[in-house]
Protein backbone atom coordinates (compact mmCIF):
# COMPACT_ATOMS: atom_id res chain seq x y z
CA UNK A 1 0.00 0.00 0.00
CA UNK A 2 2.50 2.75 0.99
CA UNK A 3 5.39 2.63 -1.28
CA UNK A 4 8.81 4.16 -1.36
CA UNK A 5 7.65 6.50 -3.86
CA UNK A 6 5.14 8.33 -2.21
CA UNK A 7 7.38 9.47 0.51
CA UNK A 8 9.35 10.67 -2.06
CA UNK A 9 6.39 12.53 -3.68
CA UNK A 10 5.53 13.88 -0.51
CA UNK A 11 8.88 14.81 0.71
CA UNK A 12 9.62 16.58 -3.01
CA UNK A 13 6.17 18.10 -3.27
CA UNK A 14 7.40 20.42 0.16
CA UNK A 15 10.85 21.17 -1.04
CA UNK A 16 9.53 22.18 -4.52
CA UNK A 17 6.50 23.64 -3.54
CA UNK A 18 4.23 22.15 -6.50
CA UNK A 19 3.33 18.78 -8.19
CA UNK A 20 5.08 19.99 -11.04
CA UNK A 21 8.26 20.72 -10.05
CA UNK A 22 8.07 17.46 -8.09
CA UNK A 23 7.49 15.52 -10.86
CA UNK A 24 10.37 16.83 -12.92
CA UNK A 25 13.03 16.08 -9.95
CA UNK A 26 11.62 12.28 -9.51
CA UNK A 27 11.34 11.87 -13.19
CA UNK A 28 7.55 11.00 -13.50
CA UNK A 29 4.75 12.87 -15.21
CA UNK A 30 2.55 15.37 -13.13
CA UNK A 31 -0.26 12.85 -14.25
CA UNK A 32 1.50 9.54 -12.89
CA UNK A 33 2.35 11.26 -9.91
CA UNK A 34 -0.87 13.09 -8.59
CA UNK A 35 -3.38 8.92 -9.68
CA UNK A 36 -0.41 7.32 -7.58
CA UNK A 37 -1.05 9.89 -4.59
CA UNK A 38 -5.08 9.87 -5.14
CA UNK A 39 -5.30 6.21 -4.96
CA UNK A 40 -2.99 5.93 -2.20
CA UNK A 41 -5.82 8.34 -0.57
CA UNK A 42 -8.47 6.38 -1.52
CA UNK A 43 -6.65 3.26 -0.23
CA UNK A 44 -5.53 4.95 3.25
CA UNK A 45 -9.23 6.63 3.28
CA UNK A 46 -7.83 10.52 4.18
CA UNK A 47 -6.29 12.94 2.02
CA UNK A 48 -2.89 13.69 1.96
CA UNK A 49 -3.29 17.22 0.58
CA UNK A 50 -6.04 19.95 0.58
CA UNK A 51 -6.05 22.55 -2.26
CA UNK A 52 -6.02 26.45 -1.49
CA UNK A 53 -6.40 27.86 -4.56
CA UNK A 54 -2.95 26.57 -6.85
CA UNK A 55 -1.09 25.60 -3.60
CA UNK A 56 -1.30 22.47 -1.72
CA UNK A 57 -1.57 22.21 2.05
CA UNK A 58 -0.28 19.12 4.17
CA UNK A 59 -3.36 17.68 6.23
CA UNK A 60 -2.45 16.23 9.60
CA UNK A 61 -2.10 12.95 8.08
CA UNK A 62 0.25 14.47 5.07
CA UNK A 63 2.45 16.09 7.47
CA UNK A 64 2.77 12.62 9.60
CA UNK A 65 4.03 11.05 6.72
CA UNK A 66 6.19 13.91 5.65
CA UNK A 67 7.78 13.39 8.86
CA UNK A 68 7.99 9.88 8.67
CA UNK A 69 9.49 10.21 4.33
CA UNK A 70 12.07 12.72 6.15
CA UNK A 71 13.29 10.26 8.74
CA UNK A 72 13.10 7.11 6.72
CA UNK A 73 13.88 8.08 3.12
CA UNK A 74 18.03 8.84 4.62
CA UNK A 75 18.31 5.33 5.77
CA UNK A 76 17.28 4.01 2.71
CA UNK A 77 19.24 6.66 0.85
CA UNK A 78 22.03 5.58 3.07
CA UNK A 79 21.27 1.57 2.82
CA UNK A 80 21.65 1.97 -0.78
CA UNK A 81 24.67 3.21 -1.19
CA UNK A 82 26.48 0.76 1.17
CA UNK A 83 25.41 -2.57 -0.28
CA UNK A 84 26.25 -0.43 -3.62
CA UNK A 85 30.18 -0.30 -1.98
CA UNK A 86 29.89 -3.83 -1.12
CA UNK A 87 29.06 -4.84 -4.47
CA UNK A 88 31.78 -2.92 -5.88
CA UNK A 89 34.27 -3.65 -3.14
CA UNK A 90 34.05 -0.58 -1.37
CA UNK A 91 34.48 -0.29 2.47
CA UNK A 92 32.45 3.15 2.94
CA UNK A 93 32.54 6.58 3.61
CA UNK A 94 32.17 8.70 6.66
CA UNK A 95 30.45 11.70 7.43
CA UNK A 96 31.63 13.54 10.39
CA UNK A 97 29.52 16.42 11.37
CA UNK A 98 31.10 19.03 14.14
CA UNK A 99 29.85 20.32 17.72
CA UNK A 100 33.02 21.86 17.88
CA UNK A 101 34.63 25.09 16.14
CA UNK A 102 38.27 25.05 17.70
CA UNK A 103 38.37 21.44 17.17
CA UNK A 104 38.37 21.16 13.05
CA UNK A 105 42.25 21.87 14.27
CA UNK A 106 42.52 18.61 16.30
CA UNK A 107 40.41 16.57 13.95
CA UNK A 108 42.98 17.62 10.51
CA UNK A 109 45.44 15.82 12.80
CA UNK A 110 42.82 12.82 13.02
CA UNK A 111 42.04 12.08 9.48
CA UNK A 112 45.59 12.26 7.84
CA UNK A 113 46.63 9.41 9.70
CA UNK A 114 43.07 7.53 9.17
CA UNK A 115 43.30 8.03 5.39
CA UNK A 116 46.65 6.50 5.22
CA UNK A 117 45.43 3.43 7.13
CA UNK A 118 41.70 3.04 5.26
CA UNK A 119 42.42 3.80 2.00
CA UNK A 120 39.48 2.38 0.61
CA UNK A 121 37.17 5.22 3.14
CA UNK A 122 35.93 8.84 2.08
CA UNK A 123 35.56 10.95 4.97
CA UNK A 124 33.99 14.22 4.74
CA UNK A 125 33.33 16.88 7.23
CA UNK A 126 29.76 18.73 7.95
CA UNK A 127 30.29 21.98 10.21
CA UNK A 128 26.88 22.91 9.30
CA UNK A 129 25.87 20.59 12.10
CA UNK A 130 27.17 22.72 14.71
CA UNK A 131 24.53 22.13 17.33
CA UNK A 132 22.67 20.54 15.27
CA UNK A 133 24.55 16.70 15.56
CA UNK A 134 21.82 15.17 17.71
CA UNK A 135 19.51 15.48 15.17
CA UNK A 136 21.96 14.59 11.52
CA UNK A 137 23.16 11.37 13.75
CA UNK A 138 19.33 10.41 14.16
CA UNK A 139 18.64 11.76 9.95
CA UNK A 140 21.46 9.57 8.68
CA UNK A 141 23.05 12.90 7.63
CA UNK A 142 26.41 12.08 9.04
CA UNK A 143 28.02 8.86 10.79
CA UNK A 144 30.09 10.27 13.73
CA UNK A 145 29.56 13.72 15.55
CA UNK A 146 32.44 15.60 17.34
CA UNK A 147 31.31 17.71 20.53
CA UNK A 148 31.87 18.51 23.72
CA UNK A 149 28.52 18.12 24.88
CA UNK A 150 26.98 14.27 24.88
CA UNK A 151 23.25 13.77 24.98
CA UNK A 152 21.99 10.34 26.54
CA UNK A 153 19.66 9.46 23.84
CA UNK A 154 18.59 5.98 23.22
CA UNK A 155 19.79 4.31 19.43
CA UNK A 156 23.12 6.70 20.49
CA UNK A 157 26.59 5.51 22.41
CA UNK A 158 29.05 8.67 22.60
CA UNK A 159 33.18 7.95 23.52
CA UNK A 160 35.71 10.28 25.29
CA UNK A 161 38.35 10.58 22.97
CA UNK A 162 40.16 13.12 24.91
CA UNK A 163 40.33 15.82 27.95
CA UNK A 164 41.41 19.39 27.65
CA UNK A 165 41.19 22.20 29.66
CA UNK A 166 39.26 25.49 28.58
CA UNK A 167 41.42 28.51 29.45
CA UNK A 168 41.18 32.16 28.88
CA UNK A 169 43.33 33.50 26.06
CA UNK A 170 44.93 37.26 26.20
CA UNK A 171 47.58 39.05 24.47
CA UNK A 172 50.69 38.67 26.31
CA UNK A 173 51.44 42.10 27.15
CA UNK A 174 47.91 42.14 28.80
CA UNK A 175 47.77 42.87 32.85
CA UNK A 176 46.02 39.25 33.12
CA UNK A 177 48.60 37.48 31.34
CA UNK A 178 50.86 37.82 34.50
CA UNK A 179 47.60 36.18 36.84
CA UNK A 180 47.64 32.28 38.09
CA UNK A 181 44.50 32.43 37.32
CA UNK A 182 41.47 34.82 36.64
CA UNK A 183 38.19 35.50 38.37
CA UNK A 184 34.82 36.06 36.90
CA UNK A 185 35.06 39.32 38.58
CA UNK A 186 38.23 40.32 36.54
CA UNK A 187 36.52 39.62 33.23
CA UNK A 188 33.60 42.57 33.92
CA UNK A 189 35.81 44.80 32.04
CA UNK A 190 37.26 42.79 29.47
CA UNK A 191 35.97 42.26 25.59
CA UNK A 192 35.01 38.61 24.83
CA UNK A 193 35.80 37.30 21.63
CA UNK A 194 33.56 33.79 21.32
CA UNK A 195 32.46 31.94 18.36
CA UNK A 196 28.79 33.04 16.92
CA UNK A 197 26.80 30.23 19.39
CA UNK A 198 24.52 30.79 21.81
CA UNK A 199 25.94 32.37 24.72
CA UNK A 200 24.24 29.03 26.94
CA UNK A 201 26.13 26.55 24.72
CA UNK A 202 29.59 28.83 25.76
CA UNK A 203 31.70 27.42 28.28
CA UNK A 204 32.79 30.86 29.53
CA UNK A 205 29.14 31.73 30.22
CA UNK A 206 27.96 28.40 31.51
CA UNK A 207 30.46 27.15 33.19
CA UNK A 208 32.20 30.54 34.60
CA UNK A 209 30.72 34.00 34.38
CA UNK A 210 26.87 33.11 34.30
CA UNK A 211 27.12 31.18 37.91
CA UNK A 212 28.91 34.21 39.77
CA UNK A 213 26.63 36.71 38.10
CA UNK A 214 29.11 38.31 35.70
CA UNK A 215 29.08 39.63 32.23
CA UNK A 216 32.29 40.82 30.18
CA UNK A 217 31.92 44.65 29.03
CA UNK A 218 31.00 43.63 25.06
CA UNK A 219 30.49 40.59 23.19
CA UNK A 220 31.84 40.23 20.05
CA UNK A 221 31.12 37.59 17.65
CA UNK A 222 33.85 35.95 15.78
CA UNK A 223 33.85 32.73 13.25
CA UNK A 224 37.38 31.96 12.75
CA UNK A 225 39.73 30.91 15.43
CA UNK A 226 42.60 32.56 13.58
CA UNK A 227 40.93 36.30 13.61
CA UNK A 228 40.12 35.17 17.01
CA UNK A 229 43.22 35.08 17.99
CA UNK A 230 44.73 37.61 15.99
CA UNK A 231 41.98 40.03 17.60
CA UNK A 232 43.23 38.57 21.22
CA UNK A 233 46.82 39.47 20.03
CA UNK A 234 46.58 42.70 18.76
CA UNK A 235 44.89 44.15 22.28
CA UNK A 236 41.29 44.26 21.22
CA UNK A 237 39.67 41.83 23.88
CA UNK A 238 40.15 38.33 25.71
CA UNK A 239 38.69 34.90 24.69
CA UNK A 240 38.17 31.12 25.78
CA UNK A 241 39.84 28.11 24.04
CA UNK A 242 41.52 24.83 24.73
CA UNK A 243 44.87 25.56 25.93
CA UNK A 244 46.71 22.69 23.65
CA UNK A 245 45.05 24.58 20.79
CA UNK A 246 46.28 28.50 22.33
CA UNK A 247 49.90 26.42 22.81
CA UNK A 248 49.76 25.72 19.25
CA UNK A 249 49.50 29.02 18.40
CA UNK A 250 51.97 30.96 20.78
CA UNK A 251 54.97 30.08 18.83
CA UNK A 252 53.50 32.35 16.36
CA UNK A 253 51.20 34.79 18.34
CA UNK A 254 51.32 37.08 21.02
CA UNK A 255 48.85 34.82 22.82
CA UNK A 256 48.59 33.75 26.51
CA UNK A 257 46.75 30.65 28.20
CA UNK A 258 45.51 31.93 31.60
CA UNK A 259 43.40 29.33 34.04
CA UNK A 260 39.93 30.08 34.29
CA UNK A 261 39.15 29.86 38.26
CA UNK A 262 41.51 28.46 40.61
CA UNK A 263 40.63 24.74 39.71
CA UNK A 264 40.15 25.41 35.91
CA UNK A 265 37.65 24.04 34.13
CA UNK A 266 38.06 20.74 32.83
CA UNK A 267 36.34 19.68 29.65
CA UNK A 268 35.84 16.47 27.15
CA UNK A 269 35.40 15.81 23.48
CA UNK A 270 33.23 12.78 22.64
CA UNK A 271 32.57 11.04 19.40
CA UNK A 272 29.06 10.28 19.35
CA UNK A 273 27.63 7.80 16.80
CA UNK A 274 24.72 5.53 16.26
CA UNK A 275 24.76 2.03 17.95
CA UNK A 276 23.62 0.27 15.57
CA UNK A 277 26.67 1.60 13.52
CA UNK A 278 29.59 1.34 16.33
CA UNK A 279 30.65 -2.23 15.04
CA UNK A 280 31.27 -0.92 11.51
CA UNK A 281 35.47 -1.56 11.37
CA UNK A 282 36.62 1.72 9.62
CA UNK A 283 34.09 4.16 12.13
CA UNK A 284 35.30 1.85 15.11
CA UNK A 285 38.67 2.34 13.83
CA UNK A 286 38.46 6.20 13.65
CA UNK A 287 37.53 6.36 17.04
CA UNK A 288 40.13 4.32 18.22
CA UNK A 289 42.40 6.70 16.32
CA UNK A 290 41.18 9.97 17.73
CA UNK A 291 42.20 8.03 21.06
CA UNK A 292 45.57 8.02 20.45
CA UNK A 293 47.64 10.40 22.61
CA UNK A 294 49.68 11.94 19.99
CA UNK A 295 45.81 13.32 18.70
CA UNK A 296 45.23 15.88 20.89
Amino acid sequence: MLDRIHLSIVQEVEKQGSLTAAAGVLHVTQSALSHSMKKLEQQLGTDIWLREGRSLRLTQAGQYLLAVANRVLPQLNLAEERLRQFAQGERGSLRIGMECHPCYQWLLKIVSPYLAAWPDVDVDVKQKFQFGGIGALFGYEIDLLVTPDPLNKPGLVFEPVFDYEQVLVVAGNHPLAKEEYVTPKQLGKEVLVAYPVPMDRLDIYSMFLTPAGITPKRHKAIETTDIMLQMVASGRGVAALPRWLVLEYADTMNVVPVRLGKKGIAKHIYLGAREADVDIDYLRAFIAQAKRPAAA
